[in-house]
Protein backbone atom coordinates (compact mmCIF):
# COMPACT_ATOMS: atom_id res chain seq x y z
CA UNK A 1 0.00 0.00 0.00
CA UNK A 2 1.61 2.96 -1.13
CA UNK A 3 2.70 5.83 1.75
CA UNK A 4 0.95 8.72 1.71
CA UNK A 5 2.94 12.58 1.70
CA UNK A 6 1.36 15.35 3.59
CA UNK A 7 2.38 18.45 1.38
CA UNK A 8 4.75 20.77 3.83
CA UNK A 9 3.09 24.17 4.74
CA UNK A 10 4.87 27.40 3.09
CA UNK A 11 5.02 28.87 6.59
CA UNK A 12 6.39 27.25 9.41
CA UNK A 13 6.42 29.01 13.22
CA UNK A 14 10.24 28.41 14.24
CA UNK A 15 10.37 25.11 17.11
CA UNK A 16 11.70 26.09 20.00
CA UNK A 17 14.87 24.37 21.11
CA UNK A 18 14.19 22.98 24.54
CA UNK A 19 16.09 24.70 27.22
CA UNK A 20 16.76 27.82 25.75
CA UNK A 21 14.00 30.75 26.35
CA UNK A 22 13.89 33.89 24.56
CA UNK A 23 15.06 36.58 26.35
CA UNK A 24 12.15 39.27 27.79
CA UNK A 25 12.99 42.90 26.69
CA UNK A 26 14.64 45.51 29.49
CA UNK A 27 13.54 48.47 27.38
CA UNK A 28 11.35 50.99 30.07
CA UNK A 29 8.77 53.54 29.17
CA UNK A 30 10.06 56.83 29.83
CA UNK A 31 8.85 58.66 33.18
CA UNK A 32 6.24 61.75 32.76
CA UNK A 33 7.62 64.54 35.59
CA UNK A 34 4.33 67.89 35.78
CA UNK A 35 5.13 70.97 37.16
CA UNK A 36 2.24 72.66 39.50
CA UNK A 37 2.45 76.30 40.36
CA UNK A 38 0.20 77.75 43.49
CA UNK A 39 -0.25 80.86 45.07
CA UNK A 40 1.81 81.53 47.85
CA UNK A 41 -0.92 82.24 50.06
CA UNK A 42 -2.54 78.28 49.50
CA UNK A 43 0.75 76.94 50.34
CA UNK A 44 0.76 75.88 53.93
CA UNK A 45 3.71 74.39 56.20
CA UNK A 46 3.88 73.16 59.38
CA UNK A 47 6.68 75.18 61.00
CA UNK A 48 9.55 73.70 63.13
CA UNK A 49 9.00 73.50 66.98
CA UNK A 50 11.67 76.19 67.73
CA UNK A 51 9.83 78.80 65.55
CA UNK A 52 7.63 79.00 68.23
CA UNK A 53 9.49 79.68 70.74
CA UNK A 54 11.57 82.82 68.24
CA UNK A 55 8.15 84.10 67.34
CA UNK A 56 7.57 84.66 71.37
CA UNK A 57 10.71 85.91 71.64
CA UNK A 58 10.82 88.64 68.60
CA UNK A 59 6.97 89.07 69.65
CA UNK A 60 7.82 90.33 73.26
CA UNK A 61 10.64 92.13 72.30
CA UNK A 62 9.65 94.72 69.08
CA UNK A 63 6.02 94.94 71.99
CA UNK A 64 8.99 96.27 74.48
CA UNK A 65 10.32 98.41 72.24
CA UNK A 66 7.13 100.35 71.06
CA UNK A 67 6.04 100.61 75.32
CA UNK A 68 9.84 102.05 75.21
CA UNK A 69 9.53 104.33 71.85
CA UNK A 70 5.74 105.45 73.62
CA UNK A 71 7.23 106.68 77.06
CA UNK A 72 10.17 108.39 75.14
CA UNK A 73 7.76 110.55 72.97
CA UNK A 74 5.30 111.07 76.51
CA UNK A 75 8.66 112.28 78.63
CA UNK A 76 9.75 114.47 75.68
CA UNK A 77 5.98 115.97 75.60
CA UNK A 78 6.34 116.77 79.25
CA UNK A 79 9.76 117.78 79.02
CA UNK A 80 8.96 120.34 76.04
CA UNK A 81 6.11 121.64 77.95
CA UNK A 82 7.78 122.18 81.08
CA UNK A 83 10.31 123.96 78.84
CA UNK A 84 7.49 126.19 77.44
CA UNK A 85 5.98 126.89 81.11
CA UNK A 86 9.64 127.96 82.29
CA UNK A 87 10.17 130.16 78.82
CA UNK A 88 6.73 131.80 78.84
CA UNK A 89 7.29 132.43 83.25
CA UNK A 90 10.76 134.26 82.25
CA UNK A 91 9.23 136.34 79.60
CA UNK A 92 6.36 137.51 81.69
CA UNK A 93 9.14 138.24 84.76
CA UNK A 94 11.29 140.16 82.40
CA UNK A 95 8.10 142.07 81.32
CA UNK A 96 7.06 143.29 85.20
CA UNK A 97 10.50 143.69 85.64
CA UNK A 98 10.87 146.38 83.00
CA UNK A 99 7.38 147.79 82.76
CA UNK A 100 6.52 147.59 86.77
CA UNK A 101 2.58 147.32 86.09
CA UNK A 102 0.05 148.39 88.05
CA UNK A 103 -3.85 147.83 88.33
CA UNK A 104 -6.21 150.69 86.40
CA UNK A 105 -8.45 152.41 89.41
CA UNK A 106 -12.09 153.05 89.16
CA UNK A 107 -14.38 155.44 90.99
CA UNK A 108 -18.21 156.17 90.48
CA UNK A 109 -18.28 159.84 90.30
CA UNK A 110 -22.36 160.15 89.56
CA UNK A 111 -25.45 158.42 89.48
CA UNK A 112 -28.70 159.32 87.56
CA UNK A 113 -31.71 157.58 88.30
CA UNK A 114 -34.95 157.33 86.86
CA UNK A 115 -38.24 155.08 86.86
CA UNK A 116 -37.00 153.48 90.32
CA UNK A 117 -39.96 155.49 92.70
CA UNK A 118 -40.75 153.95 96.14
CA UNK A 119 -44.38 154.88 95.66
CA UNK A 120 -44.46 152.29 92.63
CA UNK A 121 -42.05 149.96 94.06
CA UNK A 122 -44.88 149.57 96.78
CA UNK A 123 -47.42 147.96 94.67
CA UNK A 124 -46.99 144.00 94.27
CA UNK A 125 -48.58 144.11 90.93
CA UNK A 126 -46.27 147.07 89.61
CA UNK A 127 -43.80 146.73 87.50
CA UNK A 128 -40.48 148.45 87.58
CA UNK A 129 -38.15 149.78 84.91
CA UNK A 130 -35.01 151.78 85.65
CA UNK A 131 -32.87 153.65 83.94
CA UNK A 132 -29.31 154.25 85.67
CA UNK A 133 -26.92 156.54 84.17
CA UNK A 134 -23.66 156.10 85.86
CA UNK A 135 -20.26 158.41 85.37
CA UNK A 136 -17.49 156.49 85.86
CA UNK A 137 -13.54 157.38 86.29
CA UNK A 138 -10.88 155.39 85.10
CA UNK A 139 -7.30 155.87 85.15
CA UNK A 140 -4.48 154.11 83.55
CA UNK A 141 -1.89 155.07 86.03
CA UNK A 142 1.01 152.55 84.28
CA UNK A 143 3.87 154.78 82.83
CA UNK A 144 4.75 152.51 79.44
CA UNK A 145 1.32 150.17 79.42
CA UNK A 146 -1.75 150.78 77.45
CA UNK A 147 -4.88 149.05 78.26
CA UNK A 148 -7.70 148.06 75.17
CA UNK A 149 -11.12 147.49 76.55
CA UNK A 150 -12.84 144.72 74.38
CA UNK A 151 -16.65 143.84 73.51
CA UNK A 152 -18.00 141.38 75.61
CA UNK A 153 -18.52 143.04 78.87
CA UNK A 154 -21.39 142.93 81.37
CA UNK A 155 -22.63 144.95 83.99
CA UNK A 156 -25.15 145.21 86.85
CA UNK A 157 -25.73 147.42 89.65
CA UNK A 158 -28.12 145.57 92.43
CA UNK A 159 -29.96 146.70 95.09
CA UNK A 160 -30.13 144.21 98.33
CA UNK A 161 -29.04 141.69 95.99
CA UNK A 162 -31.63 142.01 93.52
CA UNK A 163 -30.56 143.32 90.27
CA UNK A 164 -32.12 146.25 88.76
CA UNK A 165 -30.42 147.21 85.97
CA UNK A 166 -27.98 145.91 83.34
CA UNK A 167 -25.42 147.29 80.72
CA UNK A 168 -22.34 146.75 79.16
CA UNK A 169 -18.97 148.66 79.64
CA UNK A 170 -17.64 150.94 76.68
CA UNK A 171 -14.77 149.35 74.19
CA UNK A 172 -11.70 152.12 74.13
CA UNK A 173 -7.83 152.01 74.59
CA UNK A 174 -6.50 153.62 77.46
CA UNK A 175 -2.82 155.03 77.21
CA UNK A 176 -0.72 155.53 79.73
CA UNK A 177 -0.99 157.70 82.22
CA UNK A 178 -4.85 158.35 80.97
CA UNK A 179 -7.68 159.35 82.96
CA UNK A 180 -10.80 158.86 81.34
CA UNK A 181 -14.71 158.87 82.08
CA UNK A 182 -16.81 156.67 80.98
CA UNK A 183 -21.22 157.10 81.11
CA UNK A 184 -22.73 153.53 80.88
CA UNK A 185 -26.10 153.19 80.51
CA UNK A 186 -28.03 150.34 82.75
CA UNK A 187 -31.68 149.42 82.65
CA UNK A 188 -33.87 147.37 83.38
CA UNK A 189 -37.81 145.77 82.95
CA UNK A 190 -40.14 144.16 84.24
CA UNK A 191 -39.00 144.16 87.20
CA UNK A 192 -41.11 143.28 90.85
CA UNK A 193 -39.68 143.83 94.14
CA UNK A 194 -40.37 141.11 96.67
CA UNK A 195 -42.38 142.79 100.01
CA UNK A 196 -38.84 142.61 102.14
CA UNK A 197 -36.77 144.29 99.22
CA UNK A 198 -39.60 146.88 99.31
CA UNK A 199 -39.52 147.75 102.89
CA UNK A 200 -35.59 147.46 102.69
CA UNK A 201 -36.13 149.99 99.69
CA UNK A 202 -38.80 152.20 101.34
CA UNK A 203 -36.61 152.42 105.08
CA UNK A 204 -33.39 153.12 102.81
CA UNK A 205 -34.92 156.35 101.39
CA UNK A 206 -36.73 157.38 104.29
CA UNK A 207 -32.95 157.59 105.74
CA UNK A 208 -31.82 159.20 102.89
CA UNK A 209 -29.06 156.58 102.63
CA UNK A 210 -29.30 154.24 99.72
CA UNK A 211 -26.37 151.43 99.21
CA UNK A 212 -26.58 150.14 95.47
CA UNK A 213 -23.87 147.71 94.80
CA UNK A 214 -22.23 147.64 91.00
CA UNK A 215 -20.47 144.48 89.58
CA UNK A 216 -18.22 144.73 86.15
CA UNK A 217 -16.74 142.50 84.10
CA UNK A 218 -14.55 143.64 80.97
CA UNK A 219 -12.51 141.90 78.59
CA UNK A 220 -8.92 143.94 78.25
CA UNK A 221 -6.04 143.15 76.35
CA UNK A 222 -2.25 145.41 78.31
CA UNK A 223 0.08 146.70 75.56
CA UNK A 224 3.50 146.36 76.58
CA UNK A 225 5.59 148.59 73.53
CA UNK A 226 5.27 147.09 71.08
CA UNK A 227 3.43 143.75 72.48
CA UNK A 228 0.08 143.14 73.34
CA UNK A 229 -0.72 140.11 75.81
CA UNK A 230 -3.44 137.68 75.73
CA UNK A 231 -7.19 138.40 76.55
CA UNK A 232 -7.61 139.00 80.37
CA UNK A 233 -11.00 140.19 82.37
CA UNK A 234 -10.84 143.06 84.10
CA UNK A 235 -13.20 142.47 87.53
CA UNK A 236 -14.53 145.84 89.37
CA UNK A 237 -16.79 146.21 92.69
CA UNK A 238 -18.13 148.94 93.47
CA UNK A 239 -20.06 149.59 96.58
CA UNK A 240 -21.99 152.88 96.34
CA UNK A 241 -24.44 155.25 98.52
CA UNK A 242 -26.38 157.58 97.41
CA UNK A 243 -28.58 159.67 99.13
CA UNK A 244 -31.92 159.37 96.77
CA UNK A 245 -33.40 157.38 93.83
CA UNK A 246 -33.48 160.75 91.34
CA UNK A 247 -31.53 161.93 88.71
CA UNK A 248 -29.93 163.78 91.11
CA UNK A 249 -28.26 161.55 93.47
CA UNK A 250 -25.65 162.43 95.73
CA UNK A 251 -23.07 160.23 95.92
CA UNK A 252 -22.30 159.90 99.78
CA UNK A 253 -20.03 156.60 100.11
CA UNK A 254 -17.93 155.03 97.10
CA UNK A 255 -15.77 152.01 97.25
CA UNK A 256 -14.55 150.14 94.21
CA UNK A 257 -11.83 147.60 93.96
CA UNK A 258 -10.59 145.85 90.97
CA UNK A 259 -8.14 142.65 89.97
CA UNK A 260 -7.48 141.26 86.70
CA UNK A 261 -7.81 137.17 86.35
CA UNK A 262 -5.17 136.65 83.88
CA UNK A 263 -6.39 133.38 82.40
Amino acid sequence: MAERVHPEPLFQPPQKKPGIQPAESTHQPSSVSFVIQLPKDQIYSIPPAGNAYLFDFYRRRVAKRRRSRCCRCVAWSFASLFLLLIALAAIIGVLYLIFLPKLPSFSIESLSIHGLNVSSAVSAAAALSPEILLTVRSENPNKKIGIYYRDGSYMAIAFSGVVIGRGTWPSFYQGPRNVTSVQPLLTGSGIRLSNDSVRLLTSAVNSREVPLEIRVQVPARVKFGAITSWTTTVKLRCDVTVDVLTADARVLNKSCKAKVDII
